[in-house]
């Protein structure tokens, strides 16, 4: 077993070897992630990790116990539906993802709109026989907008449940990091700080796993005691305080239809 800057061999041309890493430990290592950093990654896919000083130990199964590229290890939660779900809003709203923004940001609230986002089945929770679901449709909500809000508030209470199993196994967040295609989304990004209830960095789109991999490279040469340090940009969202109160309702409202519609998610 090699250590995080060990080199490993050459090629026979004089090339030094490093150990190598996965794609989420890459993105860790490319991300520089710090203890308290949780990463929400919004592709096809949502995962959920974050840097931890102890292995993780979940009997139920929901948290896979990786190491990190540092020595370190790499809580990971991974859900099924992501990005995906907000296009298909999109799609039965009538609209382009260049109208996310303006479509999600042109309410105040979904006025009771709730969408349970496990179009593709789902693995967090355990439903791989669940559909989607759309559950307090009236006259007043019955609108593209309120769909896609929907739509992005019920992408990220599933992620953001995923981040109650880190905490429970020793991960305390002080920030979310959004990546991933749909964090470039302003409404996601807000949305995302006031259910995650935590400032959202957002770093500047880049290939992050190859970030990794060429920072995990310089480290081998360089041989110095810990990675080196590039710099990398990130706006950050903060949660409005104002709004508060209105996230926690979402977030209640979303477990209670969850808890209620179990029995029936299934094709």
């Amino acid at each position: 077993m090699a250590g995080p800057r060990e080199a490993v061999g050459e090629t026979p041309t004089g090339l030094v070897l490093a150990p190598g890493t996965g794609d989420n430990m890459g993105a860790a290592l490319g991300l520089e992630l710090e203890p308290g950093d949780v990463v929400v990654s919004l592709g096809t896919s949502g995962t959920v990790f974050a840097v931890a000083e102890r292995p993780a130990a979940d009997p139920s199964g929901i948290v896979a116990g990786f190491a990190d590229a540092t020595g370190r290890f790499l809580p990971l939660v991974c859900t099924l539906n992501a990005a995906r779900v907000i296009g298909a809003a999109l799609t039965m709203a009538g609209a382009e993802l260049a109208d996310l923004d303006r479509l999600a940001l042109s309410v105040d609230d979904t006025a009771g709109l709730v969408l349970l986002p496990f179009l593709d089945g789902e693995r967090t929770p355990a439903l791989p026989d669940a559909t989607g679901m759309l559950h307090g449709l009236t006259r007043a909500n019955a609108t593209p907008a309120h769909l896609v809000r929907a739509s992005v508030e019920g992408m990220l209470c599933g992620l953001a449940d995923a981040v109650a199993p880190l905490e429970a196994s020793g991960v305390t967040p002080r920030r979310i990091v959004l990546i991933g295609g749909a964090a470039r989304s302003a409404a996601v990004q807000r949305i995302a700080a006031g259910l995650f209830a935590l400032p959202v960095a957002v770093p500047v789109p880049a290939e992050y796993v190859a970030l990794g991999a060429a920072r995990q490279a310089a480290w081998t040469l360089s041989q110095d005691e810990t990675a080196p340090r590039w710099k990398r940009e990130e706006t950050v969202v903060q949660p409005d305080p104002a709004s508060a109160g209105y996230y926690r309702r979402v977030r209640e409202s979303y477990s209670a239809v969850l808890a209620g519609a179990q029995p029936l998610l299934t094709r």
